[in-house]
């Protein structure tokens, strides 16, 4: 049974880091990219970062260039996203998903619970 698993969230002060991450397991997510998504209260769900298959390419949102590093270790299935900078507008529940994102066997798109980052002085 495919299972994505974010943790690392919480309550940081703007100009804070938070390093988070997606345990992946239920199949071999080393032939996939990955990416790091993020949804605000009363928004839409964004994607922000993307990592390809060995770490080697890596892809980010304008507003988090030079902020945020996403990263993967293949061998423990995890994907990682440094976040260094935080400024409140990056608040919001963190994703983690595959490209293309996961599929229930019902076709319904698979999210894990995400984690929050709350970034407030």
């Amino acid at each position: 049974q495919v299972q994505l698993v974010e943790s690392g969230g919480g309550l940081v002060q703007p100009g804070g880091s938070l390093r988070l991450s997606c345990a992946a397991n239920g199949r071999d997510f080393s032939i996939y990219a990955m990416a790091w998504y993020r949804q605000a209260p009363g928004k839409q769900r964004e994607r922000v970062a993307t990592v390809s298959t060995r770490g080697r390419t890596t892809t980010y949102k304008d507003v988090v260039k030079d902020r945020f590093t996403i990263s993967r270790d293949n061998a423990k299935n995890t994907v990682y996203l440094q976040m260094n900078s935080l400024k409140p507008e990056d608040t919001a529940v963190y994703y983690c998903n595959s490209i293309p994102i996961i599929t229930t066997p019902g076709g319904m798109d698979y999210w894990g619970e995400g984690t929050l980052v709350t970034v407030s002085s």
